[in-house]
């Protein structure tokens, strides 16, 4: 999915469902961060998070070799 579909499903159908106080969390997909997908989430009273970047060093699965 490119950001302009994205945003065309954030504007259509993820806003009219948000609630005052709702929270958005994306991860970090460049369609996720395009222009006016924020807004339109803020717009609806609701807060955007994004989840952190992939971090491999701070993952709790230890890898074990036998």
């Amino acid at each position: 999915m490119d950001g302009e579909a994205f945003l065309v499903y954030v504007r259509k159908v993820l806003a009219p469902t948000l609630s005052p106080g709702d929270i958005v969390v994306m991860d970090n997909l460049p369609a996720h961060k395009v222009a006016g997908v924020r807004e339109a989430i803020e717009a609806a009273g609701a807060q955007l998070r994004y989840l952190p970047p992939y971090s491999p060093d701070m993952t709790r699965i230890k890898v074990k070799t036998l």
